[in-house]
């Protein structure tokens, strides 16, 4: 059997050095402020920041579902001080086509009492 090298002469060598350290130093900026080894250690610090990475990923996705609930409870108790609950408020509004939805009415409720007044009264009547 033979074996066959092909010798490229004008290949130059490469050294991976910088861009080595340059990974290493943006991983260190990305964990910075972490506790312990987490913050100076490689090892510590990759598994550190891929975690990190998981839980802002779910925890984004997790603060609309919050962000919803609170809106209900702003509403809701919007609704409770005008005499209706939230589901009966919710009910009457699709009946009479009042197409807002509840980020606007948690505004409404926190910001523009006045307006959303007039909305509840306007839903009663009819």
């Amino acid at each position: 059997m033979i074996f066959v090298f092909w010798i490229k002469e004008n290949m130059p060598r490469v050294k991976r050095g910088t861009s080595h350290v340059k990974k290493r130093k943006n991983l260190l900026a990305r964990v910075k402020g972490f506790k312990w080894g987490r913050k100076k250690l490689i090892k510590l610090a990759k598994t550190a920041s891929i975690k990190a990475g998981v839980h802002a990923f779910v925890d984004r996705r997790k603060k609309k579902r919050v962000m919803r609930g609170l809106s209900n409870i702003k509403i809701n108790a919007f609704a409770r001080e005008n005499g209706l609950s939230y589901s009966n408020l919710i009910d009457r509004l699709k009946k009479n086509k009042i197409e807002l939805d509840r980020k606007i009415l948690a505004d409404l409720a926190e910001n523009n009492k006045k307006i959303l007044s007039l909305i509840i009264d306007k839903v009663k009547t009819s």
